[in-house]
This record gives structure tokens, C-alpha cells and sequence, in this order.
């Protein structure tokens, strides 16, 4: 037995706290239960993260990543345009149709191919600089930009296998629970 007995309720009404002894309040549980979806009190509001979270700070940066994989990936796909031109003009008129066909159609490609990187350069840098004051559609944005860079990559796979490893990433770091609290929080 211990001295002096230990009342979980506290002292008796009236009376105070012992010497060296905390004042303790009654925990009673709420009348209501478990607030759905929040875990509080009713009218309580859910804590919200004050600093961006390590998943999303790593997500922006694999977006930074990104664009500039994209950019040197750009780079060499103008040098490339620029390498079909040059061997478009030496093509003599007397050549078969077959050879100019075949390099109006890689110069078509390219031209696809470079839009396409600038889109997704641009695409990926906006998203990564809306990071620190966007709402839920930077976070579904993102998630759809890295579907869309697994998909592409896995169609150019031995070349776009960095892109893979990155998209895949991207939508690991944006999916979990502490990406959803920081898109969701309110802005003031």
C-alpha cells in the first residue's frame, strides 16, 4: 500500500491538493462519441501542418528533377530536328519519294516530340512552384502529371527509364496522408 492513497479523481471537493501533487481533472468522455472524419470534438478544428511536410518538399523537388531531365532531353531533340533538316537538303530531287517521305515523317516526329517535352517542362515547373501555396488541384494535378510521365515513359522504356523512376516516385511522395494535409489546409 502506498502513502498517501491515490484518488484518480482528485481531491475531494473543497479540499486542496496535497503538497507535491498535481491538481488533476476528470477526463469524462463526450455525450457525442467520436467526431466522423476528424477524431475531435465538435467544433474543433484538425491540426494542420505549419512547415511543408518531407514527402512534399521531396515530391517538388523530383518535379524540379523532372523539368530538368526534360530539358536536356529537349536540347538533344532540336539537335536531332536540326541533323534530319540538314540531311533533308541533301537529298538530291532525283532520290525516291521513299527516302523524303521517310525524313518529312522523322522531322513531323520531332517536331511531336519537342512539344510535347515543352509541355511537360512547363507543366512540371508550374505544379512544383504552386507547392507552397496550392490547394487539393496542385495535389490531383501532380498525381495526374506523374501518370501521365509513367505512361509516356514506359512507351520510350529503355530511354525514359529515369522518367519511370521518377514518376513513380512523384506519385508516392503526393499520395500519402501528409501531402493530403498540406494541399488541405486553409489559406489565409
Amino acid at each position: 500500500m502506498s502513502y498517501p492513497p491515490q484518488n484518480p479523481y482528485g481531491p475531494p471537493p473543497g479540499q486542496q491538493p496535497q503538497y507535491g501533487y498535481p491538481q488533476q481533472q476528470p477526463q469524462q468522455p463526450s455525450p457525442y462519441g467520436p467526431y466522423p472524419g476528424g477524431g475531435g470534438m465538435p467544433g474543433m478544428q484538425p491540426q494542420y501542418p505549419v512547415a511543408m511536410p518531407g514527402g512534399v518538399k521531396t515530391a517538388r523537388v523530383l518535379l524540379f528533377v523532372l523539368s530538368g531531365v526534360n530539358l536536356i532531353g529537349l536540347v538533344l531533340s532540336v539537335m536531332l530536328l536540326g541533323g534530319v533538316s540538314k540531311a533533308s537538303h541533301d537529298v538530291s530531287a532525283y532520290s525516291a519519294a521513299d527516302d523524303v517521305t521517310a525524313i518529312n515523317v522523322s522531322k513531323g516526329l520531332l517536331i511531336a516530340v519537342i512539344v510535347l517535352i515543352v509541355v511537360f517542362t512547363v507543366l512540371a515547373i508550374t505544379l512544383a512552384l504552386q507547392f507552397a501555396n496550392g490547394g487539393s488541384g496542385v495535389r490531383v494535378g501532380s498525381i495526374v502529371f506523374g501518370v501521365g510521365t509513367l505512361i509516356l515513359s514506359l512507351c520510350t522504356f529503355p530511354l525514359g527509364l529515369v522518367h519511370t523512376i521518377l514518376g513513380i516516385m512523384v506519385i508516392a511522395f503526393i499520395s500519402k496522408d501528409e501531402s493530403k494535409y498540406w494541399f488541405s489546409r486553409p489559406r489565409y
